[in-house]
């Protein structure tokens, strides 16, 4: 079947099935209203940005993807002060996040479906001289039609695990030419790259960077908020987060602190969970267990009392990670794939972490082999974790030192791409020195 004709099968399957993403969108926007705001913009309905100029476009999935973005953008307006910035998103977290770190110094729009009308305004409106894709947001209409309009795209953090490209397989060819639509592909891995390029992307366009996310900028302020935190805590107690939770992270974490909180008693458990939806139900969980729950909203700072803190506010996770003393990051007992570790490692946290790591494998798994890390599989791990660092205030350093040294060890992702993006940008080719020396052949 040609190409051709498969790209128009893929934007009529599309269409067919726009009805039940947004039956999806309205079921959840019973828990979170925001998900029932601002459709039009998902249709490439908004005011056009009053722009002096053309704009450099990121895209970023939602928080994480965000996170990551972050020091890359900074760098890109550094570098092309000259220039407008769109940032999209999908999701209404995403959203708040951009809101919070960059205000109006970006104009943000939810990403359009990936239907060919939508896109086509999406670019028209827009004017972009460059496309910035962060992860592997492969969507076959936006980069043909980014390619029809001679628009350099860049997929920079790219990953791709074994999941996810079982599910590209249904459109395999179209996932190809995506990928070969890119000015440059920035894997984060040589496994990842491998898998590109076994999917169909062309080896010369693939360069292996490492993960931006080792390149993530903690701001002074934050450390500073992460001090007042801490010094409203008792000195005696000991903080531990659990941070990005779903539910089945849940589960195990309180019934390992049930044990734990009866062992010590100044144990102090603060809870983020990943999705605001869940806000209500890990409060109801905590206090189900008969723990003294408290929440941010209600009353700023857990007191002298609280057993369990609840952080049920948006875009303050960092702040609770530099108010703790071990982390354990979610998504990785429950079968999501993990969430970022380093997020709790540039802290100098020792960090737990479940097995369900698919999502970041290679970084978990050189967090593990520092020293940075210990794997938990459930309650009775948790508890043998925790009893070992809660006794051993050396451990808990030596392990929180490595984790840091790892992070800082493993900067240089941002430089690496914005020599990909200049040269997509300005049309020229890559420096051969630093090519040789900065980014490994990979052999298919």
């Amino acid at each position: 079947m040609k190409l051709e004709l498969r790209s128009r099968i893929y934007s009529l399957v599309t269409t067919l099935l726009t009805p039940l993403v947004l039956f999806r969108l309205a079921s959840r926007g019973i828990k979170t209203k925001a998900y029932l705001q601002r459709w039009h913009e998902r249709f490439g309905w908004f005011k056009a940005p009053k722009f002096k100029q053309h704009s450099i476009w990121v895209h970023a999935v939602s928080v994480g993807e965000v996170n990551a973005a972050i020091p890359l953008i900074k760098a890109l307006m550094k570098k092309y002060e000259g220039h407008s910035f769109v940032l999209t998103t999908i999701t209404p977290t995403g959203s708040d996040r951009v809101q919070q770190i960059f205000g109006d110094q970006v104009f943000h729009v939810y990403l359009p479906y990936d239907l060919p009308g939508a896109v086509k305004r999406f670019l028209r409106k827009t004017k972009p001289d460059l496309a910035v894709i962060m992860e592997t947001e492969i969507w076959p209409n936006l980069f043909r039609f980014c390619k029809k309009r001679n628009i350099p795209i860049v997929v920079a953090n790219a990953r791709l695990s074994e999941v996810s490209m079982k599910g590209y397989r249904w459109v395999e060819s179209l996932a190809a030419k995506a990928f070969n639509d890119t000015a440059y592909v920035a894997a984060q891995t040589v496994t990842d790259a491998k898998r590109m390029i076994k999917l169909g992307c062309k080896p010369e366009k693939i360069f292996v960077v490492g993960s931006l996310k080792f390149d993530i900028i903690i701001d002074q302020h934050i450390i500073e908020k992460g001090k007042e935190i801490r010094e409203h805590y008792q000195n005696s107690r000991l903080v531990w987060i659990a941070a990005s939770t779903h539910q089945a992270d849940e589960n195990e974490v309180l019934d390992a602190y049930v044990v734990l909180k009866q062992r010590h008693p100044k144990l102090m458990l603060v809870i983020v969970p990943r999705h605001p939806e869940r806000f209500q139900s890990t409060t109801q969980a905590c206090r189900n267990k008969g723990f003294n729950t408290q929440l941010r909203s209600e009353i700023g700072l857990c007191d002298i009392n609280g057993d369990v803190f609840v952080v049920d506010t948006m875009g303050e996770m960092l702040e609770f990670y530099a108010s703790s003393d071990i982390a354990f990051v979610g998504g990785s007992i429950a079968n999501i794939g993990g969430h970022n570790v380093l997020e709790a490692a540039v802290f100098s946290l020792p960090v737990l972490v479940g097995a369900n790591t698919h999502n970041f494998s290679e970084i978990t798994q050189l967090l593990n082999d520092c020293g940075g890390s210990h794997t938990v599989h459930d309650a009775n791990d948790i508890i043998r974790s925790m009893e070992y660092l809660i006794g051993n205030e050396e451990a808990r350093i030596e392990m929180g030192k490595a984790a840091r040294k790892l992070v800082e060890q493993n900067r240089g992702a941002v430089e690496l791409t914005m020599n990909l993006i200049e040269s997509a940008m300005e049309q020229k080719p890559l420096n051969a020195e630093l090519t040789a020396k900065h980014f490994p052949k990979i052999n298919p």
